[in-house]
């Protein structure tokens, strides 16, 4: 079996899968957060039915830290030949890095612009991950990753106002299952709500104009809420960071 780890900022998810599956096609997948790091080895030998992982790739932005940490949890009998860390390089599974300096990309942009390449080929594409970070990256009908932008995340932005204004609330956590808003509000929560969502759809929508993009693909645990005041057409696809890994991985 092949292990698929994508070490986000806030939480981190993971894919089992077997060589040869359809892409996106996992045998089991989960996600915990950094606290819960412990729990995984216990969840996929839940899910392995006594079969061995053979493989595993692994894409981490969250520091030198975790990843010595994911390392030590990796299964004992893996040889180190078997684990990969991936990075962005100059071209991999179809997509050519057009950043400045290709190695500072950062892996898991790298790997979602493979994943949106390997899911709508031939398009120029939008890609937003709506997680810790909100990043909107754009990439040409032939796979050429164009660039992108970076901005507070969601709840970022939410906390950011609470913890530096003397007279705003900090607003429970905004996600995929919270309230959606949009529009003028009549009291001061849902004004910083609509503020927010209002700022992340606009960067959205912006980039999609710039672009001339045929699609939006939209990922991240933020991602369904920001989706909901959109005013461009869209498509919610879970754990883009893996599918990219899963479509790389046969190259690496």
């Amino acid at each position: 079996m092949i292990l698929l780890i994508d070490a986000g900022n806030t939480r981190i998810k993971w894919a089992l899968l077997q060589p040869g599956a359809p892409l996106g096609a996992w045998s089991a997948s989960g996600a915990v957060r950094h606290a819960d790091l412990a729990q995984l080895p216990q969840a996929w030998d839940a899910s392995l039915g006594g079969r061995p992982i053979t493989r595993a790739l692994l894409s981490n932005v969250a520091g030198s830290a975790l990843r010595a940490r994911l390392q030590l949890i990796l299964p004992a009998a893996l040889p180190a030949e078997a684990v990969g860390w991936f990075a962005s390089v100059a071209r991999l599974a179809g997509v050519s890095n057009g950043y400045r300096t290709p190695s500072q990309l950062g892996c898991d942009r790298f790997a979602g612009a493979i994943a949106a390449h390997a899911l709508a080929p031939g398009h120029a594409v939008i890609v937003a991950n709506c997680g810790t970070a909100t990043t909107i990256d754009a990439l040409t009908p032939d796979g050429v990753f164009v660039g992108g932008m970076i901005l507070p995340g969601l709840n970022l932005m939410t906390a950011a106002l609470a913890r530096n204004t003397a007279q705003l609330p900090q607003l429970p956590h905004m996600s995929q299952d919270g309230p959606q808003r949009a529009g003028f509000a009549d009291n001061t929560d849902d004004a910083i709500a609509n503020g927010c969502l209002a700022a992340q759809a606009g960067a959205i929508e912006r980039a999609y104009a710039l672009h001339g993009a045929e699609a939006c693909l939209m990922t991240g645990g933020a991602a369904a809420a920001v989706a909901a005041v959109l005013k461009i057409p869209y498509r919610l696809v879970d754990n883009m960071v893996l599918i990219g890994l899963h479509a790389a991985i046969g190259e690496l």
